[in-house]
């Protein structure tokens, strides 16, 4: 299959899911008790920078890629934030104030990223936005952010090494996801020789530096045995798969991402790779990613992530069906998709607990704040803006679910500078 028709496919397809879900009515499940229609604060007490913020109404951004090779990922990101604003609004609003969207499509490039990021501060004066997937979009709108000192609540797990008073991470760091799942098969299948892969850019080079130092420093006698890396929309594997299969490695370590993954795991199962038999680690591939490479091609691997649609608490037996209410019965719910839920909410409880809407204080406000509805279960803002949050592995199914096979007993503190990893 050609790039075009891949990304054709996965484009359409989640366009569809967004179109459908902005004709959808609020979902009606709301996480947080509602306040009424009383008049908040005087706007001049709670906006004293100049944001867009009335009377009647605050607006933010969203920021995502619905278009490119990253729709295939990000759209479910677009649904969970859109979803959780219509939560809030209907259980009234922020301080008082109706929530107002402004959408941005980063089109699966990065300079447009940055572009856009500017436009929402600058010129839309948004209070806060959500938005971002890939590292390397994180990265181009970073310095924007922090010039323009706007806030951005960034859902996707990523590799650390990055701290900001302009960023709230939602998703997992290094010591959360990569170190916790290389002790996991370790420790579980006894592995020792790895295979990494990843897409050509920042997260799956500098996650695969990591895990290898932790595979060749930490796991005792353990090596990586291969490493290779992939333009974003590519779609030949089969030199990489044949070489995978002469080597024989105990474990495949998957960083790829977007539109590729499709490609990938069917050219893995058309090669004869039994996923029930070769293990395969994968920290990229969630239910959105499934939705489109189709669940009988990746059955059997493993997902290290904080959140599955699967999992069975109070919190997601509620999310999950308003979810599905608001974007259709088909649609499906992946980590990053959970965690991008999390940030209007947290923005709420923020501005709520600083009284204001200003980014300042904001920043200094965030630290201690706890959202007791997440669907993954209680998590609360670290003082370096991650969250404190477990870690879980997941088995995928032929159905395009995941088992949940472990999680740790307590929540996880993160540490975005690991010692020995930078």
């Amino acid at each position: 299959m050609s790039d075009n028709e891949i990304n054709t496919a996965a484009v359409s397809a989640t366009r569809r899911r967004v179109l459908q879900g902005m004709a959808a009515l609020p979902a009606a499940a709301a996480m947080l008790p509602a306040r009424g229609n009383a008049a908040g604060p005087a706007t001049a007490t709670v906006n004293t920078t100049g944001l867009a913020v009335t009377d009647d109404t605050v607006t933010v951004g969203i920021l995502h890629s619905i278009s490119g090779t990253m729709a295939i990922s990000e759209t479910g990101s677009v649904e969970a934030e859109k979803l959780a604003i219509s939560q809030i609004n209907e259980a009234g609003g922020v301080l008082g104030r109706q929530i107002k969207v402004i959408q941005e499509d980063g089109a699966s490039d990065w300079p447009t990223f940055a572009e856009k990021a500017k436009k929402l501060l600058v010129s839309d004066k948004c209070a806060a936005v959500f938005g971002c997937w890939t590292s390397a979009s994180r990265k181009a709108v970073l310095p924007v952010f922090e010039q323009y000192n706007g806030m951005l609540y960034y859902p996707t797990f990523y590799e650390g090494l990055e701290q900001s008073k302009n960023v709230i991470y939602t998703g997992q760091e290094a010591t959360q996801q990569i170190l916790a799942g290389l002790d996991w098969v370790n420790r579980t299948k006894g592995s020792k020789t790895f295979y990494l892969l990843g897409s050509d850019y920042i997260w799956p080079r500098t996650s695969n530096k990591i895990a290898r130092k932790h595979i060749e420093n930490h796991l005792t006698g353990c090596k990586v045995v291969g490493e290779d890396y992939f333009p974003l929309g590519h779609t030949q594997f089969n030199s990489v798969i044949n070489k995978m299969k002469l080597v024989k490695p105990d474990v495949i370590y998957a960083i790829i991402v977007g539109g590729s993954n499709v490609a990938f795991y069917k050219q893995l199962k058309a090669a004869g790779v039994d996923l029930n038999k070769q293990t395969l680690l994968t920290i990229s591939v969630t239910e959105d990613e499934i939705l489109g490479i189709g669940g009988e091609n990746i059955a059997g691997a493993f997902a290290c992530m904080k959140y599955f649609q699967s999992l069975d608490n109070p919190n997601n037996k509620v999310f999950v069906p308003a979810f599905k209410k608001m974007w259709g019965e088909k649609s499906v719910i992946g980590d990053v998709t959970q965690a991008a839920y999390l940030g209007p909410y947290l923005w709420k409880l923020t501005v709520e607990k600083a009284g204001s809407f200003d980014i300042d204080k904001i920043a200094a406000a965030s630290p201690g704040i706890e959202f007791k509805g997440a669907p993954e279960g209680y998590v609360r803002i670290h003082e370096n803006h991650h969250l404190w949050s477990k870690t879980r592995v997941g088995k995928a199914r032929t159905d395009g679910q995941y088992d949940v096979i472990y999680e740790t007993g307590d929540l996880v503190e993160p540490n975005p500078f690991p010692k020995g990893y930078q």
